[in-house]
This record gives C-alpha cells, sequence and structure tokens, in this order.
C-alpha cells in the first residue's frame, strides 16, 4: 500500500525563523528549459535539456509579531542577502523528506478582506549556488534533526540516515537556529558521514553559534558522500537549550 503524508505535518524555515505556525500553503515547482534541435527530414521534433528553475509560494495568515509573517517577508523583499529556506514533509521524524533551497523574494503581497482575517502570500525563485556551480535550484533532501528544544547537557550525535549508497557528487547543508537560550559559550554544529555506521568523519562544520543568538547557514560539499550520515553538536555553555534545523541534499 502507498504511504501518503497530510499536508499538516509541514515545517517551513526561513532563515533563523520557523514560521510555520503562519503558513497554511507551500506550493514547490521545478521546471527545466529545453532547446528545440529539430532538423530537416526528422519525422518529430527533438530536445536538448536546458537550465533548471526552482519557484517556492508561501501563503498563510498575516502577523504583526515581532518576528512573525509581516515582519520577516517584509524584511527580505530585495535583501542583499539571499535567503536559505527548507521545506520539511511531516516535520518532526529525522531521515523524512525536505526540500532546500537559496531563493530570492520576488513577491509579498497582503490581503485585508472585510469578513475575513489578514493574509499575506510571498513567492521565492530559487539560484544555483555560482560558486559550487553544483546546487540546483531546489534540490530535494532529508532532515538530519527532528527540531525539538535540545538542553545543552543533552547534545551529541542525532540518529543516523541510512542513505542505501555512497553518493560521488557531493551535497548541501541547511542550518536553521531557530531558538537558543544556550549561555557561557559558543555552540559547535556539524554534519558527519561514515561508510559502515561505525566510524564517523566530520563532512560540515558551520560558523560556531555564539551564546543566546539565532543564525542560519548553508554549507556546499564536494565529493563522496558516505552511505551514512547524522548531525552532531557540542557546547561550551553551561546553561540553556538549544533549537537546531537541518536538511540535508546530496546532489
Amino acid at each position: 500500500m502507498p504511504t501518503f503524508l497530510h499536508g499538516k505535518g509541514t515545517k517551513v524555515l526561513l532563515d533563523e525563523f520557523d514560521l510555520s505556525g503562519y503558513f497554511n500553503s507551500v506550493d514547490m515547482a521545478q521546471t527545466i528549459d529545453t532547446a528545440e534541435t529539430t532538423t530537416f527530414s526528422a519525422s518529430s521534433k527533438s530536445y536538448i535539456k536546458g537550465l533548471e528553475d526552482g519557484t517556492i509560494s508561501l501563503a498563510g495568515l498575516y502577523s504583526q509579531d515581532t518576528d512573525g509573517s509581516d515582519e520577516e517577508l517584509s524584511a527580505i523583499l530585495g535583501a542583499a542577502t539571499t535567503p536559505i529556506i527548507t521545506v520539511a514533509f511531516n516535520a518532526g521524524t529525522i531521515g523524512n523528506r525536505c526540500v532546500v533551497a537559496k531563493a530570492h523574494e520576488t513577491n509579498y503581497s497582503i490581503s485585508n478582506p472585510v469578513g475575513d482575517v489578514s493574509s499575506v502570500t510571498a513567492d521565492f525563485n530559487a539560484s544555483s549556488d555560482a560558486t559550487a556551480n553544483l546546487l540546483r535550484s531546489i534540490t530535494t533532501g532529508v532532515m538530519l534533526t527532528a527540531g525539538g528544544s535540545i538542553a545543552f547537557g543533552s547534545l551529541g550525535n542525532l540518529s543516523e540516515v541510512d542513505n542505501g549508497a555512497s553518493s560521488a557528487n557531493g551535497a548541501t547543508a541547511l542550518l536553521h537556529v531557530t531558538a537558543n537560550t544556550i549561555s557561557g559559550g559558543a555552540t559547535t554544529i556539524k554534519v558527519q558521514h561514515s561508510a559502515d555506521n561505525v566510524s564517523w568523519a566530520d563532512l560540515v562544520t558551520f560558523s560556531a553559534v555564539t551564546a543566546s543568538t539565532v543564525v542560519a547557514e548553508q554549507k556546499v560539499v564536494t565529493g563522496t558522500i558516505n552511505r551514512y550520515v547524522r548531525a552532531t553538536a557540542s557546547t561550551a555553555g553551561s546553561s540553556g537549550a538549544i533549537t537546531y534545523n537541518i536538511g540535508f541534499a546530496r546532489f
């Protein structure tokens, strides 16, 4: 029997913010250009593959909260730094699917109907990573985190995700630290990989997360990614807790 998902489990992570509580619809589309190569004497048209493209559209409720939907969507429209987005399907379980993207916000709209709740929509156009020339506009991956708050003394290795085999073309990892009350020192968050689920090596090391700050960061790595991957974190802090999410996608 097929396994289907209900949309209510979706999580929307935009930079260092978990905006899931403001949205009720997410639409994602991937397209690819084709160039016609049909010549004389052909009996049917022929094409070659062109450039990939991807869009993400968010719809939900208007809120004037600090770090709410209006504040954040307004702030990133035309921003010099391109936002990073992770949309997790059936969030809360390590290994469940997600899509990750670096995407420019191209439209932000507010609707205020007289007989209904105020709402917002936002459109994003995904952009590849020109420096690595690897990242697709929108890439399907897996969540390496469950997204819950973790106390400073309980940080460590999270459950591994088994890809079934190694891959050869690199990967990207998107980190969203959405809450952080750890004090007394910085927190280091990594992605590790393993060929046998026994011996582990660091694959991605994110910038140190200073005490009581929320951040977002994307890393792109090249080469072989071993069969197993996991998230791990440690801290020099002495109190508090941190909530972090990692979407990981192989190329």
